[in-house]
């Protein structure tokens, strides 16, 4: 069963870019006449073999799942949240072929900017304050 899931995981994401170029084409009001049937009969047959699409707006960010391909900040969420499918998630199964390729937004609130003391030594420097280029390591001045 489980080489039988992996086979089928394999073929179902080689036509990923094909399903893509068909939502592309759905958007942009393109997808027509004989081509809007095949379109939509390789989604049906795709769907009958267990291929599930997932990813919507507002969910929060799973890097599981997800692959963030652009971030910012906004006082609108509460948690880091996917606010923009770039492109939909695709998963067999349990099996995730292609993890949903997501705008994140995190929390922009005050906490961010007034715990400096506390951020880890990756993100000190981004806005030198007094004292702070006691302590860098050599070659960063």
């Amino acid at each position: 069963m489980a080489v039988r899931e992996q086979a089928l995981a394999n073929v179902l994401s080689a036509l990923l870019p094909v399903l893509d170029d068909i939502g592309r084409a759905r958007e942009h009001g393109e997808l027509t006449g004989g081509f809007k049937s095949v379109g939509e009969s390789l989604e049906t047959t795709a769907a009958k073999l267990g291929l599930e699409s997932f990813g919507d707006p507002g969910e929060s960010f799973d890097p599981r799942i997800h692959e963030a391909l652009m971030h910012s900040y906004s006082p609108s969420v509460t948690e880091a949240t996917a606010v923009q499918i770039l492109q939909p998630g695709y998963k067999v199964g349990e099996r995730i072929v292609r993890p949903a390729r997501v705008a994140v937004a995190e929390p922009s609130d005050g906490q961010a900017q007034g715990s400096q003391e506390e951020a880890p030594p990756a993100s000190r420097g981004t806005t030198p304050g007094p004292g702070q280029q006691r302590g860098t390591p050599a070659g960063n001045n």
